[in-house]
């Protein structure tokens, strides 16, 4: 702690430094500071025993790690905060002691509570206590930390003899509102100390079905996406990261760059995060569907539906049978011996990785099919696994399958894809062919996926037969190991011989040199998954994340009328297409961050298009009027406009051109969604596109301004 205090108030609020006001909270802060210090030595000393300790095997060592990585986390955070772990304090109504509300819990060596942890029960009230309810408390404080030091306060009251002691402090929504205003940077702000009633109640909702958190431009989406998914991680013992965790699905990379800290933040460091675009690796270079007609076939699930006929085409067993010659004698292997086979695999195992198994059952039916008593079964089976034709016959009909093969067979082969998905036209089939059938679209995504995932790991019959090989030469140098062992084994007992024991030798075998694959850490399941931007996902795209998360338990952020493409239908229509029926719906009306005068010149875009838009009222002013000019002025604008401004950013929307800066982003429409900025300058915003899409480009881009917009058009 600074020796100075924790309290670094400037000269125009001497008045908020009186001892009266501020004693309470020094000592309190004093003593968190030295709790602090404690409890990260402990932590440490901890985390080094841990470390030291034998790695131990099985749910043994995943114990371990777990350990470890929850007590790295929790110093990592207790780390980067410092005093600032602490948010602000509540006052019951009933005269008992101060409440203080922390990023973490944190107790003293005597074990007195000195922060509750913001996500507890006992923190409620401090993010949703209004003058309606105060959810018994007298007052409320929060603060503003600068550098470790707290540079204001704000106090809020909530009962009608309590305002005594507090006429310096008060000013009820200045926290917040003071937020607001402030300078962005390429990063989301903190905001937990501030977090607003109507947020914190969506927030703290149960994990149950899918609860959507509907609201317009400004209205805290985000951010109540991202703290819901720490306080559901803290609340739910079902979807901690042993049991699946959370996956956090953005629209875009610089969306996730920008929110990249918030979770950290919140002591949360093992939470996935991507796009759509990262659960497929066609994913990177794949481009935009540019035929409408096309993009609206493959949105549907019915033709991510067709891949499962797709590969089922190739599980179907041969119609003749066929001689295989041993040595001894001749084997027929019929038709139903065939189909017996195939129908070994447990029901939903991977095709690839059911293929090993198809191979042992045909490989049993032969050695029982067998008449030659005097040829042992084994003999029989090294034969039959040298068997070339054998072996082409079965390759053939059940064949090792590649996910970009299946689908790009569908667009290169009209008659395969009219078998898998009879329900299409022929104009229909006709548009989906294309002459680079693996020329990956982002429409091709769900598709691929599917084929996926239902194809499993072409490489997982190679890999077992290594691990077979690899394993079959650690038991021969065990087996070697332990005869020298024998051998020069005197002691009375003879206790080496023991190891003789075929158990006992396969138990030496060392399973960590043994080839393994790694694992895809985006393909889940996961306990429960949080996707922003929702509102853009197509019936396919939701099939992407459905089979990512059986629960369904889900956080879907968005708003319809951000939607691009449009949203016609409410939530639970859409949701329930993909099988999501137990859908709630939150919605946020207050717009938090853009500025009246914004929404002013941007509510008339969406309405002309969307009369029925749910707009959020907006609940401060910019007290800068939105400028309109020319492009010419862009270079004069935003040279002033950094001039004036040593902090904060800006963001060009639909100027290519020009070059992006430390501190000026030039960013297309689509990619400016789930951002804001201090300044945003639309380049010539009619250029965006007709109809809906670039009307919605427009809405999304204009409001991400939280200061000033500047609206420039061609001479």
């Amino acid at each position: 702690m600074p020796a100075a205090g924790p309290f670094a108030l400037p000269d125009h609020l001497a008045a908020k430094a009186d001892p009266a006001l501020i004693a309470d909270d020094e000592r309190h802060l004093a003593a968190v500071g030295e709790s602090l210090e404690q409890v990260i030595a402990d932590l440490s000393e901890r985390l080094d025993a841990e470390r030291r300790a034998p790695g131990g095997s099985g749910e043994e060592a995943l114990d371990r790690d777990l350990e470890v990585h929850r007590l790295t986390a929790r110093l990592r955070t207790l780390r980067r905060f410092g005093l600032d772990l602490c948010l602000g304090r509540m006052d019951p109504a009933d005269g008992s002691e101060p409440v203080y509300v922390g990023r973490l819990g944190l107790t003293d060596s005597a074990g007195r509570r000195l922060l509750v942890d913001w996500r507890s029960p006992a923190a409620a009230p401090f993010f949703g206590a209004t003058h309606a309810d105060p959810m018994g408390l007298a007052s409320r404080r929060r603060y503003r930390w600068t550098r470790g030091r707290v540079t204001d306060y704000w106090d809020e009251v909530f009962t009608p003899d309590g305002f005594a002691g507090h006429a310096a402090a008060l000013d009820d929504q200045s926290a917040f509102i003071a937020s607001l205003g402030g300078n962005r940077s390429d990063r989301m702000r903190d905001v937990l100390g501030t977090i607003q009633a109507d947020q914190d109640a969506i927030i703290r909702a149960g994990s149950r079905g899918a609860l959507v958190v509907d609201g317009g431009p400004g209205t805290g989406k985000t951010v109540v996406a991202l703290h819901r998914t720490a306080y559901l991680l803290y609340s739910d013992p079902r979807l901690g990261h042993h049991r699946g965790g959370v996956l956090f699905v953005g629209p875009h990379q610089p969306y996730l760059a920008y929110v990249s800290d918030v979770l950290p933040s919140l002591g949360e460091e093992g939470v996935r995060t991507c796009t759509l675009r990262d659960l497929v690796p066609e994913g990177a270079t794949a481009t935009v569907e540019t035929d409408p007609h096309v993009a609206a076939l493959k949105a549907s699930a019915g033709l991510v539906g067709a891949v499962e006929a797709a590969v089922r085409f190739y599980e179907e067993p041969p119609a003749t049978g066929m001689t295989v010659t041993t040595p001894w004698a001749d084997v027929r292997l019929g038709a139903d011996d065939w189909a017996e086979a195939f129908e070994a695999p447990d029901p939903g195992t991977p095709h690839n990785e059911a293929r090993g198994r198809v191979w042992e059952e045909l490989l049993a039916i032969l050695v029982d099919a067998h008449d030659d008593e005097d040829v042992s079964p084994d003999l029989v089976r090294r034969w039959l696994l040298q068997d070339a034709e054998l072996r082409a016959a079965f390759d053939r009909a059940w064949p090792l399958l590649e996910a970009t093969d299946v689908v790009g067979d569908l667009w290169s082969v009209p008659a395969y894809l009219r078998r898998c998905a009879p329900w299409l036209g022929a104009d229909d089939v006709r548009a989906l062919q294309r002459a680079e059938p693996r020329a990956w679209t982002v429409s091709d995504l769900p598709l691929l996926d599917a084929a996926r995932q239902r194809l499993g790991d072409p490489g997982v019959e190679r890999r077992r037969h290594r691990r077979e090989v690899a394993a079959a030469r650690e038991r021969e140098r065990m087996a070697g190991v332990i005869d020298e062992l024998i051998a020069t084994d005197d002691s009375e007992l003879l206790l080496m011989t023991t190891l003789r024991h075929q158990d006992l030798r396969d138990a030496l075998v060392d399973e960590a040199a043994l080839p393994t694959a790694d694992p895809d850490v985006l393909a889940g399941p996961f306990a429960h998954v949080v996707v922003d931007e929702a509102q853009e996902l197509t019936d396919a795209e939701w099939q992407m994340l459905r089979s990512r998360c059986p629960s369904g338990s889900l956080t879907v952020v968005g708003d319809r009328a951000q939607a691009r493409h449009g949203f016609p239908e409410s939530w639970q229509e859409r949701l329930g297409r993909v099988g999501l029926h137990e859908v709630r719906v939150a919605s946020l009306t207050i717009n938090y961050r853009t500025p009246e005068e914004v929404m002013a010149e941007a509510e008339p875009v969406i309405r002309a298009v969307l009369p029925d838009a749910n707009v959020p009222t907006s609940i401060r002013t910019g007290g800068r009027p939105v400028v309109h000019g020319s492009t010419s002025d862009l270079g004069p604008v935003l040279d002033a406009w950094l001039a004036a401004h040593g902090e904060g950013t800006a963001c060009v929307v639909g100027d290519p051109a020009f070059p992006a800066t430390s501190r000026v982003r030039s960013l297309d429409p689509v990619l400016t969604k789930g951002l804001e900025f201090d300044l945003v300058v639309l380049v010539d915003p009619e250029a965006f596109g007709t109809g809906v899409e670039g009307a919605v480009d427009r809405y999304v881009a204009m409001t991400r301004a939280t200061q000033q917009l500047v609206v420039l058009t061609s001479a």
